[in-house]
């Protein structure tokens, strides 16, 4: 294992119809890994306006610190939310600074075949996401109604905006990580 830093290179092919969701996904994946410890940046780019293939990197401080971003739960999850529209092919890592700039000292090329993660037919994503929102829902609507005097007599608009905003980020980051993984072999049966 090296204690230098270790930067990952990823390609990846984007279906040219859900650009804007790959976008989001793309960002979504930079946010989740500058929470883990030894993360040094990262960045993406695409080939061209009109091109599929987009570049990622991301850098961590050493083996260790990249290991538990690359076996962490949230990263499972992101990856996994990806991949009806995001492909894979291609994974470098560099150590050390050349990893950024210059030509590598070291290098490990891996290449993702068509063995990759099955994805699970969308009534199972469907019936995964229903299991989370649903409880989710149902005690934010009690309590709120229960803590917030005067929340029933809101306009519907205001009320659907404010608890869509306050539970989107329950459901990203901490409900549909947790289904999933209870779930997982159910979804990838």
């Amino acid at each position: 294992m090296s204690n230098n830093p270790i930067t990952v290179s990823i390609e990846r092919t984007v279906d040219p119809d859900r650009i804007a969701q790959a976008t989001a996904w793309m960002q979504t994946g930079i946010n989740l890994a500058t929470t883990y410890p030894g993360f040094l940046g990262s960045g993406w780019v695409r080939a061209g306006t009109e091109s599929t293939t987009w570049h990622m990197l991301y850098r961590f401080a050493d083996d260790a610190a990249l290991l538990h971003w690359e076996q962490s739960p949230e990263r499972a999850w992101w990856l996994q939310s990806g991949s009806p529209f995001m492909s894979q092919h291609r994974s470098e890592r560099r150590t050390g600074i050349e990893g950024w700039f210059d030509e590598p000292t070291e290098v490990t090329v891996e290449h993702a075949g068509p063995a990759a993660a099955t994805v699970p037919p969308r009534w199972k994503q469907a019936v995964t996401i229903w299991l989370g929102f649903f409880p989710l829902n149902l005690l934010f609507t009690v309590l709120v109604t229960l803590l917030v005097p005067g929340w029933d007599q809101l306009p519907i608009v205001l009320r659907v905006l404010l608890t869509t905003l306050c539970l989107t980020p329950v459901m990203t980051y901490v409900l549909l990580p947790g289904v999933t993984r209870m779930l997982r072999r159910w979804l990838t049966r």
